[in-house]
């Protein structure tokens, strides 16, 4: 154990490295990460927090380019209605559910909206407006990043158990999954129409961070602080409205797919080694149990709807 946390920067630099390889997939690559950050430690944790943000959007415009307007219209029409009930109801049993639980107003809101929205991402743009204090973010996010990563691996094999097709899939992980890498990685996993459409629904998904946070300005009564707006969603759209009309000659465009997928991979791998023990340490049972709890309600809900 010492040995590996003492070349512990070398042997991230390897792993990272061995992602790039064809065999190599997204899940693998969260599974590498979490298996590096257990037992050899935290290494370049400024530069994987960074990285992994910015590649991520960077990956998702890429797959933008894989995928035509029109379809995704089309995909995002059909999950709209889950989205705006899947959303609010989420956000009324967190609050309900946190109360019961005696879980701390700010963790609560945090988990519930993390469920709710696109895990990580929402955490992040709605901690300021709460004034959360650092170990209430990291509790939060640590209890959607353990569910993500269970989420990653086996909601690919549920989806072949019950075999759903591939739009069924696409859009019960853009619903049911917390955080926009992961559920790439999911769609990705399971097949390229499962992808389109799970990246489409849940970048629509996404967009909720806006009204979440004006509507938690005025709850928690922060109206001077800045909403993170996610930008890399405007660029996804453009890059879909280029592939459907002006479309880029097919050795560039599968150079840019291919590109956009490995750094889907990479990405995948940095954010599982982020995760530390002491994190999850702080994490607690109530918390868990309550991301557990929205989660197992909006996983079973949108199944039976779609289904």
């Amino acid at each position: 154990m010492y040995f590996l946390q003492k070349y512990n920067k070398y042997i991230y630099i390897v792993l990272l490295l061995a992602c790039l390889l064809p065999w190599i997939s997204p899940p693998v690559a969260l599974f590498l990460g979490l298996a590096f950050a257990l037992s050899c430690g935290q290494a370049f944790p400024v530069f994987n927090k960074k990285a992994s943000k910015y590649l991520l959007q960077i990956s998702v415009v890429g797959l933008g380019f894989n995928m035509n307007l029109h379809q995704a219209l089309q995909s995002g029409k059909e999950g709209l209605i889950f989205t705006v009930v899947s959303v609010m109801s989420v956000m009324i049993l967190g609050y309900l559910v946190g109360k019961k639980l005696r879980i701390n107003q700010n963790i609560s809101y945090l988990i519930s909206s993390g469920t709710a929205i696109c895990g990580g991402s929402a955490i992040a743009a709605i901690a300021p407006l709460v004034k959360a204090k650092e170990n209430e973010m990291s509790i939060s996010l640590g209890t959607v990043f353990i569910l993500n990563a269970i989420a990653l691996f086996f909601f690919p094999i549920l989806g072949h158990l019950l075999r759903m097709s591939q739009e069924q899939f696409g859009l019960w992980a853009a619903i049911a999954i917390h955080d926009t890498s992961s559920v790439v990685g999911a769609g990705a996993t399971y097949g390229a129409e499962a992808l389109q459409v799970a990246t489409t629904v849940k970048l629509t998904r996404t967009l909720w961070i806006i009204p979440i946070a004006f509507v938690t300005s005025l709850i928690f009564k922060n109206k001077n602080e800045k909403i993170y707006i996610p930008w890399f969603i405007l660029f996804f759209v453009v890059a879909m409205v280029i592939n459907t009309f002006l479309p880029f000659p097919q050795q560039i465009n599968d150079g840019i797919i291919f590109t956009a997928h490995k750094g889907l991979t990479l990405t995948l791998f940095m954010i599982g080694s982020s995760l530390s023990l002491f994190a999850l340490k702080q994490v607690g049972v109530r918390p868990v149990l309550l991301g557990i709890i929205l989660w197992f309600f909006i996983s079973v809900i949108s199944l039976m709807v779609i289904l």
